[in-house]
């Protein structure tokens, strides 16, 4: 028996004045005035920057790499963008999450201009997220679209969730990675892409 795909729930869409509405709620429930003069405007410049921070869900990230080069010169070795400086925001407490990933693959006929690798971290980032996925998420758009070799991610961040509530601990950054094809099967390769980018000694 065939199984059904599961059904995809239909978001609403909201409103700029829906938004800016909600945002007066929670400046009340926060013990303010939305009314008062230094809030007057906050509702907007809120709804404004939250169309900033989430404008991942606006994009598909798989988009940047479907224009790629083949004329290389043969190169098929590592290619890797290391310090992409992202932001993005926790999905359980909707806390910033500041950091860098590391990207690389193994092309096999065709790369990707490296501002491309960049806007598929930024693509990702602008959403809600947990480190985990977003990591995750990179590497497998890359390895869909490109069909390389072998891909490698790393993302090292900072989780304003913890460090400005619960247990408060500064100074604590997470490290997640996702390997593909040769990088994770090839333990030479895995070690190449891991001095490549170097991230203990920063």
């Amino acid at each position: 028996m065939k199984k059904s795909k599961p059904s995809v729930k239909k978001i609403e869409p909201v409103s700029q004045t829906q938004a800016e509405d909600a945002i007066r709620v929670l400046l009340r429930w926060a013990g303010e005035d939305p009314a008062r003069e230094g809030l007057l405007d906050t509702p907007k410049r809120v709804a404004l920057a939250y169309r900033d921070w989430f404008s991942g869900y606006a994009t598909d990230p798989a988009d940047y790499l479907r224009r790629t080069f083949e004329e290389v010169a043969g190169y098929d070795e590592m290619i890797v963008l290391r310090d992409i400086e992202f932001e993005s925001f926790c999905e359980h407490h909707m806390a910033p999450i500041i950091g860098r990933a590391h990207v690389g693959y193994l092309p096999t006929d065709k790369v990707v201009g490296i501002s491309k690798l960049a806007r598929v971290v930024d693509a990702y980032a602008r959403r809600f997220q947990v480190q985990e996925k977003l990591t995750a998420q990179i590497a497998h758009c890359i390895e869909d679209v490109l069909k390389p070799r072998g891909v490698g991610v790393v993302v090292d961040a900072v989780h304003q969730c913890m460090t400005t509530r619960g247990v408060h601990k500064r100074g604590v950054s997470m490290i997640t990675s996702q390997m593909h094809g040769s990088f994770r099967e090839d333990a030479r390769t895995r070690a190449e892409f891991l001095r490549f980018i170097d991230i203990h000694n920063r």
